[in-house]
């Protein structure tokens, strides 16, 4: 490409950036956009380089960039319901400075466009688990029996079961794994909680709200699921134990049942081999985190 064409493309795509560079992650979305004529990149790779060279030159001059996915049929959504022309660099410039406000986003860190893009993705996965979670339980309504609000009701036991279960824990690092199986598909929720010196659990807010969300969901509608964890502490074995989901709450696994799940292929069926210096236990006692109230709907 002559160094011109260079030139201009960086202009062209300064252009569509406002603080925030909407990603086209994939061939796929990057075609749908070639249909608009005033989007004048014709090869994928080539705008992914051209990208990442305009991400690296804004941070040494000490721009922030925040990266978002820019999804070709939501941004056509978005044009339709504001009587938007599609076919416009400065409506997708909109379109995108939006997104950044609410849509899954990730600070541009001299990363690789190889690792940011996955990130990326999981983060958009993330953001949507959430919400479909919170839409689900906001749908329950009220028990015909109580009146309570049984999303909410669900959210506040899940959350006290959260901190028996990080409160039970054994010291160190924790990775804890929600899944709630249910139509169309089983969501997950992931949540790192780790100790500081002092003892202290760290936890991410935003992660903690997710995977609360999701257990309170599969709290809510008794949807077959489990929450599995994994601690983490130096001079000690990592100890993996879960729960089932069952009667509104927590049912402990045996060691048996973690060793099983985690050592069988949930694709193939095929046996794995366990892990060494890992130990498979049962988890701790609860305590009085007895089954929630039975809500009627």
């Amino acid at each position: 490409m002559a160094h011109t064409d260079r030139r201009t493309m960086r202009r062209v795509l300064r252009r569509e950036i406002a603080g925030t560079i909407g990603l086209l992650t994939d061939e796929h979305d990057f075609r749908a956009m070639r249909r608009y004529r005033s989007f004048t990149f014709d090869d994928h790779t080539a705008n992914l380089r051209e990208v990442e060279a305009l991400l690296r030159a804004r941070a040494t001059q000490g721009g922030h960039t925040t990266v978002t996915l820019f999804d070709p049929e939501e941004y056509a959504a978005y044009c339709t319901d504001r009587g938007l022309d599609p076919d416009s660099p400065a409506n997708r410039t909109r379109f995108t400075a939006e997104l950044a406000g609410n849509g899954p986003t990730i600070p541009y860190e001299g990363q690789p466009l190889t690792e940011l893009v996955p990130a990326l993705v999981d983060e958009a996965i993330r953001q949507a688990t959430w919400e479909y979670a919170a839409t689900l339980l906001a749908r329950l309504g009220s028990c015909a029996s109580c009146g309570e609000d049984i999303g909410r009701a669900a959210f506040a036991h899940a959350s006290r079961l959260l901190t028996r279960v990080l409160d039970t824990a054994p010291p160190g690092n924790r990775h804890l794994v929600c899944s709630v199986s249910g139509p169309p598909e089983t969501l997950l929720a992931v949540l790192h909680a780790d100790q500081d010196d002092t003892g202290a659990t760290q936890l991410d807010e935003a992660e903690a709200l997710e995977f609360t969300t999701v257990l309170a969901l599969g709290v809510a509608t008794d949807s077959p699921g489990g929450l599995v964890m994994r601690t983490t502490a130096p001079g000690t074995n990592d100890r993996i134990y879960g729960w089932r989901l069952r009667d509104n709450g927590l049912q402990p696994l045996t060691a048996g049942e973690v060793f099983d799940a985690y050592c069988n292929d949930i694709e193939t069926g095929d046996l794995l081999a366990p892990e060494s210096d890992v130990d498979y236990c049962a988890p701790p006692d609860l305590g009085d985190e007895g089954p929630a109230h039975r809500h009627h709907h």
